[in-house]
């Protein structure tokens, strides 16, 4: 059973991603939304948890969140950028979506 974990927090001021990536089960996917996208920026003390994170699970980053945050450049790899259809997909594809205050 696949959960969408989505994370709407940045990581400097709140830990749900934290949270989020450690309860988070293989083969689930995470998507870092609104301020939750820093976690996908590299070079950052959130960098290497969300690496290592993503030995198991799937990390997206909603990509209008990204740009609007001016990001874009400095997003990891391994982090795939998805649009809102992407979003919708994400939350289709998986059987549960559990939201990370």
């Amino acid at each position: 059973m696949a959960i969408l974990h989505t994370v709407n927090k940045s990581p400097f001021g709140n830990n749900s991603l934290e949270r989020c990536l450690n309860m988070a089960k293989d083969g689930s996917a995470v998507l870092l939304i609104e301020d939750g996208v820093y976690g996908a920026t590299s070079g950052t003390a959130a960098t290497s948890m969300v690496e290592n994170a993503m030995k198991s699970v799937k990390v997206y980053a909603l990509q209008e969140d990204v740009e609007a945050r001016g990001v874009k450049e400095r997003v990891m790899d391994g982090v795939e950028l998805v649009d809102y259809a992407g979003f919708v997909k994400l939350a289709a594809d998986n059987s549960q979506v559990q939201s990370w205050l």
